[in-house]
């Protein structure tokens, strides 16, 4: 659009629509000082503004047969809904009401600190969480290896109007994305925009990323099971390792027919939970491998792991290859049945570049060369946390 703003649409014929409106903003675009104020936005926009307060804005979309939800991510914040069609005015107006107007009124804003709080305390409680959070802080420095949704100082020192000059600086057209996907009309949608939006500008803060490899192990009482991750970067610098980064990920650990589930859990009943993360983006990327087992047994899968990797670099063949296309490519046409999860797919594509190249991600996978996983494979530098019982 002429202010700066994106739209994007993608139509379908089910009398269903999904409505997303995202900011090119989060936690890596946050200072240390200020980590988890995206989030802490990301809270109180649901919590009123002149024309609602919160229960009217829940009432709005979910009395109508609607879901309304939001999340904070590293490279973008997002609000959004799922409604009948014939209700995509309403869900228009009340999101925009909600981006636009906010009241950050004073006492939920000291409601809201306390909420996060107990999330921060929920998130080390849940082993499965807490072991993807502290991997992170050994993969980067700075602020993407510091928690997205921040620190109890951090969230301490955040004052209602150091949020407010946050959300004014970035929450501007030049920065939001309004995706949409189901069964509306393009020219309504843009109509709607050139309407509702000034040509406001505003900057968002980028800050440098360093990464680093760390290996720790910590114990703790109260959990009774090794929660194991084992991560590694992959290359930012050419765009062809990020699909064969997908590929690998997939082959070792994407389900009950990948390596490492069919070695450690099939073959020698190891452990319950093994699976595998892609987390790849345009300013960082890395995979991730969680493992989920007796402590008895962390020398022992540890080893299958690393051991894994390295038969892959070396015997990896074509048809192996390919069978890993195929899988892969399907499970991408099974996402877009969701128009929820299409929403996902292609507001993450348009904060990493081009929405519009979702739709070509086949072909980038079916171009995916043999030499090029296995070498990311005999390449491996990683990084290793372990949260093991207290004895």
């Amino acid at each position: 659009m002429k202010n700066g703003m994106t739209i994007i649409f993608e139509k379908r014929d089910l009398p269903l629509v999904s409505v997303a409106y995202a900011v090119r903003s989060g936690g890596i675009n946050e200072a240390l000082s200020e980590k988890g104020i995206s989030h802490f936005i990301e809270h109180l926009l649901y919590k009123g503004t002149p024309k609602r307060n919160a229960q009217q804005i829940s009432d709005a979309i979910e009395k109508n047969g609607g879901i309304l939800n939001g999340f904070t991510d590293e490279t973008l914040t997002a609000f959004w809904c799922k409604m009948p069609s014939s209700k995509l005015n309403l869900a228009l107006d009340v999101l925009t009401d909600m981006i636009k107007n906010p009241l950050f009124d004073l006492n939920e804003f000291e409601k809201e600190r306390q909420v996060i709080f107990e999330e921060i305390k929920m998130r080390k409680d849940s082993p499965q969480i807490y072991v993807y959070d502290k991997i992170q802080s050994f993969l980067y420095s700075g602020t993407l290896g510091n928690n997205l949704i921040g620190t109890y100082s951090t969230m301490n020192s955040i004052t209602r109007e150091k949020l407010i000059k946050k959300f004014r600086e970035t929450y501007t057209p030049n920065n939001l994305i309004l995706c949409v996907v189901g069964n509306a009309n393009f020219n309504r949608l843009v109509k709607f925009v050139e309407k509702n939006f000034d040509n406001s500008y505003g900057k968002i803060p980028s800050f440098k990323i360093d990464t680093k490899n760390k290996n720790s192990e910590e114990k703790r009482k109260g959990v009774d099971q090794m929660n194991l991750v084992l991560a590694y970067h992959v290359p930012l610098s050419d765009n062809k390792k990020s699909y064969a980064a997908l590929v690998l990920n997939s082959l070792l650990a994407g389900g009950m027919s990948s390596r490492l589930f069919k070695e450690i859990r099939e073959k020698r009943n190891l452990a319950y939970a093994v699976k595998g993360d892609s987390n790849i983006n345009k300013k960082y990327a890395y995979n991730a491998i969680y493992v989920g087992a007796k402590k008895e047994n962390k020398r022992m899968i540890i080893k299958l792991i690393l051991e894994e990797f390295k038969k892959v670099s070396l015997e990896l063949t074509e048809e192996e290859l390919n069978t890993i296309k195929t899988k892969i490519i399907g499970n991408y046409q099974i996402s877009q049945e969701e128009s929820v999860t299409q929403m996902m797919n292609l507001l993450s594509e348009e904060i990493n570049g081009n929405a519009k190249s979702f739709y070509v991600f086949e072909d980038e996978i079916r171009k995916v060369k043999l030499e090029d996983v296995k070498l990311l494979a005999k390449n491996l530098k990683y990084s290793l946390f372990v949260l093991m019982p207290e004895e």
